[in-house]
């Protein structure tokens, strides 16, 4: 019995022979240089972590390919369709200059003191793409403050399973209709939302109907912005009925972000310098105003096809970039975990050594 006795205490004397004596631990070369904290818990459940984490890894992984593959096919829709856009919003601006002296009725160029806004929200309907979606709602919930500080009425036109969730949980917020998005953006999914816009618009039930959309600048970095969408002005202010502009600050309607269908950032006041105002000598072969009521629905259904352009190639850029770094940070989990499992293993063993050394040293000693 004291045999068995000495022999379990044996391990512990050898490891520290002076009780008295504090143990000092002496940092290794490698505990100087991680800071990550230790991680205390048995071999099987660290064996289970490190499991995991590598199961998750393989999923981000392949999310993270899944994002690169599609969003390459999203930028080039961007690119290419962006001096369409916005060659079309010149001319209709130019033309509908031309008109300002004359006693023409546009519906969709009516200027008229605002009291009732409507916002065009475009969110994703996945999430998983970082905070994609929290800055672009972020960003409507901003705009929606600034037109109440007028006393203005806002009505929301909801398009993404996310911004659907988000503002339905908000009764403070008036909606009009939520709509869900596609893969790819189509003309068809344009088109109904060009309707309900017309309708509203032309219903005179809003005055202003703004985009609220997140612009895709690179792979890298993407801000959600605000574009007016009608009316057509080619002065670009709408003010409300006293007056004050209600106008969003970097409003999108004037401002050009592509050259020769590549990337090109510049101010509005210098693509303002740039443009080249449209001759008074030009002649229409048909009357301006019929060629405005043509291309209108043209010019609605161009500008929302864009910006569901822009969303979805920014959507696919931010879970790319997310998907990316969550593949990364299972990396260093699974080192660390790892570090911890092989320290924690060779405790175990170096345990189990020390027993059969003291076990062997006290039959030794009692022959």
């Amino acid at each position: 019995m004291a045999l068995s006795m000495w022999v379990s205490l044996k391990p512990s004397f050898l490891q520290n022979p002076n009780p008295l004596s504090p143990q000092i631990s002496r940092p290794t070369r490698h505990s100087q240089s991680s800071r990550t904290p230790a991680i205390r818990c048995g071999l099987r459940e660290l064996r289970e972590r490190i499991d995991s984490i590598k199961s998750t890894q393989k999923i981000t992984e392949a999310m993270k390919l899944v994002a690169a593959a599609r969003v390459r096919r999203a930028q080039e829709a961007v690119i290419d369709g962006r001096p369409f856009s916005e060659t079309l919003v010149e001319v209709l601006c130019d033309i509908n200059e031309q008109l300002q002296g004359e006693d023409v009725d546009i519906p969709l160029t009516n200027v008229r003191p605002v009291k009732k806004v409507a916002l065009v929200v475009i969110t994703s309907d996945r999430g998983l793409c970082g905070g994609f979606n929290n800055a672009l709602t972020k960003k409507a919930q901003t705009r929606i403050v600034e037109l109440r500080k007028f006393g203005l009425e806002v009505v929301l036109i909801s398009v993404g399973k996310k911004g659907n969730s988000y503002f339905t949980r908000r009764p403070e917020i008036k909606v009009d209709r939520l709509m869900e998005g596609g893969a790819f953006p189509t003309v068809k999914e344009a088109q109904v939302i060009a309707d309900d816009v017309f309708s509203l618009f032309v219903g005179e039930e809003v005055d202003k109907v703004e985009l609220v959309y997140t612009k895709f600048v690179s792979l890298v970095k993407s801000e959600p912005v605000i574009h007016t969408l009608l009316p057509l002005s080619p002065r670009g202010e709408v003010v409300d009925v006293n007056g004050n502009c209600v106008d969003a600050m970097g409003d999108e309607l004037f401002r050009l972000t592509s050259k020769e269908g590549k990337l090109a950032l510049k101010r509005d006041s210098d693509k303002k310098k740039e443009r080249k105002e449209m001759s008074p000598l030009m002649e229409f072969e048909q009357d301006p105003v019929q060629i405005l009521d043509a291309m209108m629905p043209l010019y609605l259904n161009s500008q929302i096809l864009r910006a569901l352009q822009e969303s979805t190639a920014s959507e696919l850029a931010a879970r790319m970039n997310a998907m990316s770094n969550a593949t990364d940070n299972a990396v260093e989990l699974k080192k660390t975990l790892s570090r911890s499992y092989n320290r924690a293993r060779q405790a175990k063993v170096t345990g189990e050594l020390l027993e059969i050394v003291a076990g062997a040293e006290a039959l030794r000693e009692s022959e």
